[in-house]
Order: structure tokens, then sequence, then C-alpha cells
């Protein structure tokens, strides 16, 4: 099929049925294909489980030219050109860890356009190898997709400044390509009403089609338990745990060293479990995986890198043995119990509520505070030393946080991207930027210690405010009731 011929949804299901052996689409999947295939924006907001990622791969294979996929992580991205390339599809993806080897092929590929779908991060999409590349104007793009575009918010100020460029790309690619189109969708399973803000802001989207779905599961179960003492927290969690006998699972902390920790206390209880973080060698996270879906490993003591993208249907429990620091890193984790639609856990363990006998939570949660206003007030500072216009290389080797800096120069609407290598900074802010990092944690304090529907709290925060007066009826303070 050609791009000049326009693809029906009758075509595109019978692509689905031959390619992916589905007898047709949810119709979730039906409009949002729909819009793609007309080269609209969309911004995309589905429950995890809700069947993404055919949403942007169908569209991308029927028609002509390459599509582009960013996404965080390179498990993620493995785990789907690995499905794609099971089917025979011409899909690739490239990242610092492939072998020079590898490389080459995924370079060559690229090159005589035999690529529908070529993965990759946001580093690598502006490194120079792949943008110049890009930047040939013989070369057919499709359109640009965000995977877990959630990460944009979470992590494009202060961890992964990459993203905050994002939003130059298109510009500059139709630049050398007069006449031609590209389309931006952004794919995440959470996105409160401010999150869908940012990302049509930054990514520059031109009247998206906006698609949502509520994130309410009647078969997850939400639960909060107090704990008293650190001591109490493990034996809380490790409660949960023998409840469950060999069931999947999954036990988030906050920090590498945690989940070495707490993994090595509980294979000293008796429990058959693993250490997940991002510092891990990559071989030995693969391993990890793998052990974990083939359920070799029944749950894991993991950091926020685990899980996104992995497809494990019959999760029935997940512990936050700390909380999550925002809603939608909340809503994202437990969305990975309970796939399969059979009932499902999902307990977070908190410290007592004045920090005199476990200070834990409080601590991490002003630690995350400080180091954001920290970097807010550095970045400010460094606007004061730079030239009105300038390249983001420049200033990374000029200042060790700099461009760590310029996305919070972003952020707060001091900045915009000219390209996706040189800034200009701003006379006055382009946007009314939310500079108080201490409102998300307190949102997310406010859902710990509600004494109303917990799922009713979500909903609300996430915009669905017709949950009013609603009750789900299997949380913790529903049920006490």
């Amino acid at each position: 099929m050609n791009q000049e011929q326009p693809i029906s949804l009758n075509q595109a299901r019978a692509e689905f049925q031959r390619l992916w052996g589905y007898a047709d689409f949810r119709p979730s999947q039906a409009a949002i294909i729909t819009s793609l295939l007309t080269q609209r924006d969309a911004l995309i907001v589905l429950p995890t489980g809700a069947g993404k990622s055919i949403c942007f791969q169908l569209p991308a294979i029927l028609q002509t030219g390459l599509t582009l996929v960013i996404s965080p992580l390179i498990a993620l991205m493995e785990n789907q050109v690995a499905e794609l390339r099971q089917r025979h599809l011409p899909a690739a993806l490239f990242h610092s860890q492939l072998s020079p080897r590898q490389r080459q092929q995924t370079l060559r590929m690229l090159e005589t356009q035999a690529l529908r779908l070529l993965y990759l991060s946001p580093e690598s999409l502006l490194s120079q190898v792949i943008w110049q590349r890009l930047c040939d104007p013989k070369l057919k793009l499709n359109g640009l997709i965000l995977d877990e575009a959630h990460c944009l918010v979470q992590w494009g100020d202060t961890f992964r400044p990459t993203y905050r460029r994002l939003g130059a790309v298109r510009p500059a690619l139709l630049k050398l390509r007069p006449g031609a189109s590209m389309a931006i969708a952004a794919f995440t399973a959470t996105a409160d009403p401010q999150t869908q803000q940012t990302l049509q802001t930054v990514l520059r989207l031109k009247q998206p089609a906006i698609f949502q779905q509520s994130p309410h599961r009647a078969n997850l179960n939400l639960q909060v338990q107090t704990c008293w003492t650190p001591r109490g927290r493990r034996q809380q969690g490790l409660k949960l745990i023998q409840a469950h006998p060999g069931q999947s699972g999954l036990v988030y902390v906050r920090s590498r060293k945690t989940s070495e920790s707490l993994a090595a206390w509980l294979q000293a209880q008796g429990h058959n479990t693993a250490a997940y973080h991002g510092g891990l060698p990559a071989p030995e996270r693969r391993q990890v995986e793998s052990n974990w879906l083939a359920g070799r490993v029944p749950f894991v003591v993991c950091t926020s890198a685990f899980g996104l993208g992995i497809n494990k249907s019959d999760v029935r429990w997940i512990i936050h043995f700390h909380p999550t620091l925002t809603l939608p890193e909340y809503v994202q984790e437990v969305g990975r119990a309970g796939r399969d639609g059979n009932p499902a856990i999902a307990l977070s363990l908190i410290s007592e509520p004045t920090g005199w006998l476990d200070s834990e939570d409080q601590r991490r949660q002003k630690f995350f505070i400080d180091q954001q206003r920290s970097q807010q007030a550095a970045a400010i500072q460094l606007a004061q030393t730079l030239p009105p216009q300038g390249n983001v290389d420049t200033v990374a080797d000029q200042h060790r946080q700099g461009t760590i800096a310029l996305a919070l120069l972003h952020s707060q609407g001091q900045l915009r991207w000219l390209d996706p290598f040189c800034y200009q900074l701003c006379d006055s802010p382009d946007q009314q930027p939310n500079l108080d990092p201490n409102q998300p944690v307190q949102r997310m304090k406010q859902y710990l210690h509600t004494q109303d529907c917990r799922w009713q709290f979500l909903l609300w925060a996430f915009g669905f405010t017709s949950a009013a007066n609603w009750r789900c009826g299997h949380c913790d303070n529903c049920r006490s009731r």
C-alpha cells in the first residue's frame, strides 16, 4: 500500500487480523488507528494493558515512510522490536548498548529505507550519527511517536533533559522537506490534565485528537497501610507476599540500595526473588526480566526502571514498599497488576504521619523538593550568564549541569528551542510555569491519607469529574465502610 491511496479502517483491520491474529480492534484502538492513518497529531491516554503499541505499530507498517518511536528504556525497545521481528515486520532499534555490527546494520537499513519503525531513545534520536541520516531529504518520514510520554514530564526537567527538545524535531526535519507532513502522537497510561497540557506544549502538537480512558480497574484493589517502624514496614510487606505464595508480583522501592538490601532480606526469609535497578549490567537486567516473565522468579524487588512495556498479564499483587512521589507514577506502577481482569491487590506502605518513629518517607519527600528547588535556582542563576542565543553542546561543555538548566529554563517559559540543538532566551515567559515542586508531592500525600474512596480521588485528580459521589466498593476505604 502507498500513502497516496487512503487506507481504510477495513484494510487496516484485515492486516491486523493477518499479522497479529486478533479478530477485531478494541473500540479505542479503531478510533486511534483511524486518526493516525489521516496524519493527525494525537494525545492518547489509555490504561496499562489497553493495547497502545498496536495503535501506532499498525499504521506505521501500513504507510510508506519511516515512523520514529521514542522510547525511554532499552528493555522496552527490545521487547517491542523482538515481537515485531517475530512477525517478520521491518522494525529496528538503535541505542548505546548495541554492538558495532548491530549499529551498522540498523544504519544501513535506515539509509536504504528498509524500515517502517525505528525505536530510539531521545538521546539517540539527537545523536550526530542518527540525526545526520534523518536530515537526508530523500528519507521519507511518516511520523514521530512518543511512547510512555509521561516520562517527558517526570524526567524531562531534571533527569533526561533531551526530552524537552523534542518539540523542535518536527520543524527542523520538515524544513528540509518542503511540502511534506509528519504527524506526532504521544502515548501514555498516566496523564493528569496538567501533564496533558505540558505534552501538548512541549511537543508543539497541532490541534491534536485526544483519546482518554478512565484508569479505573474494577479488579484492582487499592490499599494503604501505615507502618510505625522500618521493621514493621518489612513485616507488612512480608505478610502480603506470604498470603500469595507462588503468585506473580512486584515490590517497588525508591533506590538501588534498597532494592538490593530488601531482596537479600526476603531471600533470607526463604523467598525466591531478585533485585532490579538501572545500575545493573544490561545482561543481568535482561536475565531478571526473563526469569520473572517465565515465572522462575515469582516477584522482583525493583525501582521504577522495571516494568515499562513488559507485558505480563497475571501479576496478582504490587507492593509499594515506599510510596511514589507523584500520582502519575503511582497509577503507572499499580497498572501493572491484574491485566488479565482477575482480582489483584496494590498495597502502599507509608510511614506514620508524625515521622518521629520512622522519618524515611518525609526525608525522601524533602530531598526531592529541595533538589528540585536547588536546580531551579541554579538554572535561573545560569540564565544571567548565557548569551541570548546559543548551542546546547557549548553550554554542556561549560557548565556541569548545563543541559538540565536549559531544560528547566524551557519548562519555566524562559527559553525556546530554535531547533533541537540551538536555544534562544525569551524576554518574557511564553507560558505560566508551575515552579512549586511541592504541589505534586502534597497531592500524593492527600491520596495516601484520604478517608474517601481512593479510586474516586484518582479519577478526580486525572480530570474525570463525573466521579462525584461515586464509590468503587473495592478499595480499603470503601470496604471499611
